[in-house]
């Protein structure tokens, strides 16, 4: 029962409504099943399964508001669950920042369920292992890795006639290798709508070939390098810029987006111009839902133009408040790149550091973005074009906003995390000190 079709969603969801009693109200049925397999030393070490179904309540006594959730969906317990909204409602504070509920949405069409991912079953998350091992054995490696794929449902209707629908699938993989005696390490991620583009093997490969080549690792000084972040090394810290963008903390005084007096950088050159940043639900490559939590509906928009902070995600209530039509929050990030692969970038560097993914990121200056973490997993230094010899850890202190007008050149794009990120080669990358952890 765990997956619902729009029209098993909606008739739940029409039953319970009718319970409610309140000035308004607005449901939310959310429901999931999938499984994982994780693994260690070439061996599998747990497996399952999970199903859920849940329901959210929210009712409105003026600017009073109560939540109230149950997976139990007879008569008697939709009724007792929109009650027990409506008894927190009436005692809750009023809201400074209430705003009334929407009324009905036209939204656009997002494919984000497949049939490739609903359909695994534990025979396929076994030979997905199987195949990952078998690439780390061959090179008498040990493989660490997680698998995990979910199908899954959101269904929204309120008291003002709004109903929204939308399916989804996604399947996550990610593994690390290590040499026996613990000197190397590779590491590869992959996620994905569509569980028939997954190779497990390949991307095994892929960081078996790292942590072989990754052994006797040698120092070099810390420094400003040109670097060539893999998309999951420049997704780690992207994401962190991606996240903080939004328009209240901008105007607030709270964001690397801030200016003086309550002035924001909207408008204004932020990277280089050959950035480019836009959000898409219907994209083919990373699909998204076509509406958020509270149902506005998503649509294609673009945050960075050729370098310029073109929009920034707003809440209804900000929005109204500042009189500028609200912006939700998207599903995807997708950064338009060039035609070259990595090793196309790697070619080209003269001197350089390649750097397979960050790790422990933290936040030094939330007003700059400036943060430090640790590479790892693989990290090789670039002579004339080629990977000459594998390097010891570096901390670095960076900021994305400084590292994308340090930009020097863009590859292909691909998906992370449910993100477009291409590979980039970066000027002048802060490393502070060394850290001997593989």
């Amino acid at each position: 029962m765990a997956i619902l079709t729009r029209e098993e969603a909606q008739a739940i969801l029409k039953k319970a409504l009718s319970f409610s009693k309140a000035d308004e109200c607005e449901i939310t049925l959310t429901g999931n099943n999938g499984g994982n397999i994780r693994y260690a030393g070439n061996e599998v070490s747990t497996s399952g399964a999970e199903e859920n179904l849940a329901m959210s309540v929210e009712s409105r006594f003026g600017r009073r508001s109560g939540t109230a959730t149950i997976n139990e969906f007879d008569d008697k317990s939709l009724e007792k669950v929109v009650r027990r909204a409506e008894e927190t409602a009436r005692i809750a504070p009023e809201s400074p920042e209430y705003i009334e509920l929407l009324g009905p949405q036209k939204y656009i069409t997002s494919k984000e369920y497949f049939d490739s991912t609903a359909k695994i079953d534990p025979a396929y998350r076994a030979d997905a292992a199987e195949k990952s091992i078998e690439a780390a054995a061959a090179k008498d490696l040990e493989a660490a890795g997680f698998l995990e794929h979910y199908t899954s449902f959101m269904a929204l209707m309120n008291s003002k006639g709004l109903f929204a629908y939308h399916p989804s699938t996604v399947i996550d993989f990610s593994v690390t290798t290590r040499t026996k005696d613990g000197t190397g390490s590779g590491y590869v991620t992959q996620d994905y709508s569509d569980a028939s583009k997954l190779d497990t093997g390949k991307l095994s490969q892929i960081a078996a070939t790292k942590a072989a080549n990754s052994r006797n690792a040698k120092a070099l000084e810390p420094g400003k390098y040109t670097v060539v972040l893999e998309p999951t090394a420049a997704a780690d810290l992207l994401q962190i810029m991606f996240r903080s963008m939004d328009l209240r903390n901008a105007e607030e005084g709270r964001s690397f987006l801030s200016k003086a007096g309550g002035k924001t950088k909207l408008g204004e050159k932020l990277v280089d111009e050959r950035v480019t940043v836009y959000s898409d639900p219907t994209n083919p490559d990373v699909p998204s839902a076509p509406f958020s939590g509270d149902g506005l509906p998503q649509e294609k928009i673009t945050w960075i133009e050729k370098g310029v902070m073109k929009n920034m995600p707003n809440t209804r209530y900000w929005a109204s408040l500042k009189g500028v039509k609200p912006v939700p929050r998207p599903g995807n990030f997708i950064m338009e790149g060039g035609d070259q692969s990595l090793e196309e970038l790697i070619k080209g560097t003269q001197r350089g550091i390649l750097v397979t993914r960050f790790w422990y990121i933290r936040s030094v200056d939330p007003q700059t973005l400036l943060n430090t973490g640790l590479t790892r997993d693989g990290t090789f230094y670039i002579e004339n074009g080629k990977i000459m010899y594998p390097v010891k850890n570096f901390r670095f202190n960076e900021s994305p906003v400084i590292m994308l007008n340090n930009l020097d050149a863009l590859g292909k794009p691909q998906r992370i995390s449910g993100n477009l990120i291409p590979p980039m080669r970066i000027r002048d990358f802060t490393f502070t000190s060394l850290s001997d952890a593989v």
